[in-house]
């Protein structure tokens, strides 16, 4: 699965986009309704940022912002890290480890085409080596 490339591993239904201009608790509910944890923040078809719940909790909660006025602009991750489809997901999940974080938009000639996740890692593929290998631990 790690040597896939991205294209092939990332769920094209779970890509999010929001409006800079879009309230935090206007993106929470739609992350809510789609359950996903980011939103690609994009204008003119061009990726200004991500907001993740993570954001949501350290930059909107802990200091006491109004999430309801709270324009997604003034708490996004400005300028994020990102990779084409054609990197591999094993190179996603090394760089979010690197940098700490979960989500990585995915771009193809500068414009937006989807998000990665370390979520993706537990596809039923993944899932199912995890049960082998505590099946396997049970009769050692």
């Amino acid at each position: 699965m790690f040597s896939q490339t991205i294209k092939n591993v990332m769920d094209p239904n779970r890509f999010l986009t929001a409006a800079p201009d879009q309230t935090v608790s206007d993106a929470a509910s739609m992350m809510q309704t789609r359950n996903v944890g980011a939103v690609l923040v994009i204008a003119d078809g061009k990726l200004m940022g991500i907001f993740t719940e993570r954001d949501a909790v350290f930059r909107v909660i802990a200091r006491g912002l109004d999430p309801t006025t709270t324009q997604l602009a003034d708490v996004m991750t400005v300028e994020p890290i990102t990779l084409s489809p054609e990197k591999s997901y094993g190179h996603a999940l090394l760089l979010m480890h690197e940098n700490g974080f979960r989500h990585l938009p995915v771009v193809q000639n500068r414009v937006p085409i989807g998000i990665i996740s370390s979520r993706n890692a537990m596809d039923p593929e993944m899932e199912q080596f995890v049960w082998e290998e505590r099946r396997r631990a049970h009769y050692r």
